[in-house]
């Protein structure tokens, strides 16, 4: 596992992240209008070369070894 960088809900995510990434990153921040979510931020790693990014309240964005990106809601 490599780390990568922290990022703050509504910033531009890292370049390095492909827009199919960077989408469903934006998805997940859509879906938490209307959340104050001040201070929270996204903790991108890359896992056997492929990026996981994971959001303070559990929620993880990652891309498996077939490419396709899934996103994680975390359990209530």
């Amino acid at each position: 596992m490599q780390l990568g960088t922290r990022w703050t809900v509504g910033e531009q995510p890292p370049s390095r992240l492909t827009e199919d990434v960077v989408a469903a990153i934006a998805g997940v921040e859509a879906e938490l209008a209307g959340i104050d979510t001040t201070g929270w931020r996204w903790t991108l790693t890359w896992l056997e070369g492929r990026p996981v990014a994971e959001l303070d309240d559990g929620t993880v964005v990652r891309v498996d070894h077939t490419g396709a990106i899934s996103v994680e809601e975390p359990a209530e």
